[in-house]
């Protein structure tokens, strides 16, 4: 019989979330308050604890972890938070979480998820002593499940030695993945240097990378050292890696299996000490199939790789970048401009190619050529006013028929944020004309927002 402990301050969730996970050799039970949640976990064996962490209580679900880790070494713990940031998500891997999980949640990964904590709980896993606490990494922004699953990988990544991989499409955010694994590593303290492999000559990458000798060519008046000997004891980001020769590629084939760079023009090698972060956004398994980029280099530096996802794919985290970016251009430029909810809803919709750089180069603009104090919908540029409407977020898509679930799901959302629409659409991570959709589908009145 596995036992399962379910943490939140809302009973009906709590309900809601035994009534789905319910199946024969499983027993729940309940706690609405940490308090509670607490003195169950040291009083009594759980193999799986599922827990809120943004509780309404002086203590937060991670209190919960910390301490059912404690006193259940054996038991798993898995939270779940409507809130998610690269930070909780670092202090739950590191005090033993089992996984993180954000809301809305989708119903099959959270059933899989429970399947493999329990499978888990007869072979639980060392925690690790976790380096000094770091601040955070400026620029990483997002709410949605998307984020939340970079942040983990993230945290999971940070403590590891191995090489990472990064990989996304151009204006992602790729580098600040990369910096965020340094700032939360061991590493910290030591220096993070990146490079952009394919904005360097390939004449002089060679030299930029490795360093050279006094001597070694014309204009080299002394021995100098190169980007990777610069980040001895740190991190070295190789940005764009699938712009690289073949030829470059053999070195830093050797970076990686012997820890050493051989200078141009130098006799012998350095050694060094460096963490290897590399970021992509060609398809390095398709340059492997074509010959342009070598499989054994691929394969030491892909040991973790962490997609870094589109902009089109969390559309509901484009409101909270617009509030960052706005924010930051009006403090450069000494503005004081507020964007109308009806041009976020259209920037919202827009499928931008150029991703999370494209969206902040387009807030600045509006910000530097804006007449007012407001900008709306004619301020936009016309590509975006002309946006067609988002792809609706298929909740609980995985799953046939499962409206009961979600009718009750859009009820207790609404009730947990009291009937206000606009925090409903955002907990739910769907805009509101899609809620309103739901709401008349399932014949739920919206009342007026409070």
């Amino acid at each position: 019989m596995a036992r399962i402990l379910i943490v939140d301050d809302d009973r009906e969730t709590c309900r809601f979330m035994a009534e789905l996970l319910e199946q024969p050799g499983r027993e729940f039970e309940v706690a609405c308050d940490p308090g509670t949640a607490l003195d169950l976990a040291r009083s009594k064996r759980f193999d799986l604890v599922i827990s809120d962490i943004n509780l309404n209580a002086a203590l937060s679900g991670l209190d919960v972890l910390r301490v059912f880790r404690k006193a259940n070494p054996q038991g798993v713990v898995v939270l779940i938070s409507g809130f998610g940031t690269l930070e909780t998500a670092i202090d739950a891997v590191r005090a033993g979480a089992f996984d993180y999980i954000s809301k809305p949640f989708n119903i099959g990964e959270v059933k899989a998820i429970v399947e493999r904590a329990l499978a888990q709980v007869a072979a639980p896993a060392a925690i690790a002593v976790p380096p000094p606490r770091q601040p955070p990494v400026p620029g990483l922004l997002g709410r949605t499940s998307a984020m939340l699953d970079v942040y983990k990988q993230i945290a999971r990544a940070a403590d590891a030695v191995a090489p990472v991989l990064i990989v996304g499409e151009s204006g992602t955010g790729k580098e600040l993945v990369a910096r965020a694994i340094h700032v939360h590593g061991r590493r910290a303290s030591r220096p993070f240097v990146p490079v952009n492999c394919g904005a360097i000559a390939e004449t002089l990458l060679e030299s930029e990378l490795f360093g050279h000798t006094r001597g070694a060519f014309t204009g080299a008046v002394s021995d100098t050292k190169g980007i990777i000997e610069q980040a001895n004891g740190g991190t070295v980001l190789l940005d764009e890696i699938g712009e690289t020769s073949p030829a470059l590629q053999v070195k830093l084939l050797r970076v990686l299996e012997e820890g050493e760079v051989r200078p141009v023009g130098a006799g012998r090698p350095v050694k060094v000490d460096v963490r290897v972060v590399a970021a992509t956004n060609v398809d390095l398994e398709r340059g492997v199939a074509e010959q342009r980029f070598r499989q054994d280099l691929y394969y030491r530096l892909s040991v973790i790789v962490i997609r870094v996802p589109p902009l089109r794919e969390r559309r509901a985290d484009i409101p909270l970048l617009v509030e960052q970016f706005l924010r930051n251009a009006c403090g450069r430029l000494g503005r004081r401009v507020e964007i109308a909810h009806a041009a976020i809803e259209l920037l919202s919709q827009y499928t931008w190619l150029g991703n999370v750089r494209e969206l902040e180069n387009t807030v600045e603009r509006l910000v530097v050529f804006s007449r007012g104090s407001v900008v709306d919908v004619a301020d936009l540029p016309p590509g975006v006013r002309g946006a067609a409407p988002a792809i609706e977020p298929q909740l609980f898509a995985d799953l046939p028929r499962l409206d009961e679930i979600e009718r009750r799901y859009l009820v207790h959302v609404l009730e947990s944020v009291r009937g206000n629409r606009t925090r409903a659409a955002e907990v739910m991570g769907i805009d509101r004309r899609t809620l309103y959709r739901m709401a008349d589908r399932f014949g739920i009145d919206l009342k007026d927002e409070s």
